[in-house]
């Protein structure tokens, strides 16, 4: 497990109490006609149930302000962060901003984006928040879905999971989101990679105990505090995993997995993919199929070879030597999680190693 390092977010405070005040165990269900008009919700309504916190009560940030790195004296080494990098411009989103926090609405090299972050299942997505050509904003609407985030847009109040990257109800009940690739790593290495990095500021317009984490030891235990339509015990419920997706099919790897093998050929349906971790927590996806040929991936002395070609690629799939020289695979969004969230979604995933 992670969380022997996972844990150093969780320092215990005096806001442990502002999050217990807001979390029922008891959750009560929405009532329908809380909801915008909508013919056709994709999940039964009663299944998005209160958070505590009213709507908004968690307060997105909408007008994100960075520093540099040289600036960023609050950041420690080993903070985890969200990473972006978007036509040229680079940004760290810190998950002890964002534990307070959930939705970052910014803009990075020019696209807009929605940057979420649901502690209750670690999962970690982000999102392009263009919807049907119309640029919205995206807030905390205080309900919970399979115990995770459900956002509402500001433009329509329709609700969307954040697992799900999809519309549950509203005028964009079943609109799927465009999903942007990212990267979790630590903030040692983020900054050792891209030293032109900007980095979320704490002067955020909200007062926070940034660096305190209000979820205590909840990433260490196995409790639940909210309702799940499935539940898988193959794995521990808040094993940390990295999900993928693709065609209708699901298949999940223990983050322990691809760290201790740090290069995996897989396939996923028709898809043939490479996951790579060079660095803790960090681990990129990309298809391994180009120009109709499959490739397949081997780390020598700390190099990433395909064995067709001998080739020799960087961390941003691209070739830097060899015949496939200049070459670009395409890279996928991935899915970290807890294992319960990622199970509760996908009931019928796969988990890598499990024979």
């Amino acid at each position: 497990m992670k969380w022997t390092i996972i844990a150093t977010l969780a320092a215990i405070g005096a806001a442990s109490a502002y999050i217990v005040a807001s979390i029922s165990p008891n959750p009560s269900p929405v009532i329908a006609g809380e909801q915008t008009s909508t013919p056709s919700p994709i999940i039964p309504l009663e299944k998005i149930v209160s958070g505590g916190p009213p709507r908004d009560g968690i307060p997105s940030i909408d007008n994100p302000k960075f520093v540099s790195v040289d600036k960023a004296g609050f950041m420690e080494d080993g903070d985890l962060i969200i990473g972006l990098s978007v036509n040229g411009e680079t940004k760290a989103y810190p998950l002890k901003i964002l534990v307070w926090h959930e939705i970052v609405n910014d803009r990075i090299g020019g696209l807009p984006v929605a940057v979420t972050y649901c502690p209750l299942c670690f999962t970690n997505m982000v999102f392009e928040r263009a919807i049907d050509g119309k640029i919205v904003e995206f807030g905390t609407s205080g309900k919970l879905y399979n115990s995770n985030l459900v956002m509402y847009d500001r433009l329509s109040d329709s609700l969307w999971s954040q697992a799900m990257a999809k519309g549950i109800a509203g005028k964009y009940s079943g609109y799927d989101l465009t999903r942007i690739p990212f990267d979790l790593a630590y903030w040692k290495e983020w900054k050792q990679l891209y030293q032109n990095t900007l980095v979320l500021s704490t002067d955020t317009g909200s007062t926070r105990p940034y660096g305190v984490d209000p979820y205590g030891d909840y990433y260490t235990t196995p409790e639940i505090y909210f309702p799940v339509e499935h539940r898988d015990d193959r794995l521990g419920s808040k094993e940390l995993v990295i999900g993928l997706g693709y065609d209708n099919k699901y298949k999940a790897y223990k983050l322990d997995d691809i760290e201790e093998q740090k290069v995996i050929n897989d396939s996923l349906g028709e898809k043939r993919i490479l996951l790579v971790s060079l660095y803790p927590f960090m681990v990129r996806s990309y298809e391994r199929t180009f120009d109709g040929n499959v490739l397949e991936f081997q780390l020598i002395n700390n190099k990433l070879i395909d064995k067709q070609t001998g080739s020799e690629w960087n961390l941003e799939g691209q070739a830097i030597s060899g015949s496939l020289q200049s070459k670009q695979l395409t890279r996928l969004a991935l899915d970290p999680s807890f294992w319960f969230s990622w199970a509760a979604f996908h009931q019928d995933t796969e988990l890598y190693g499990a024979g």
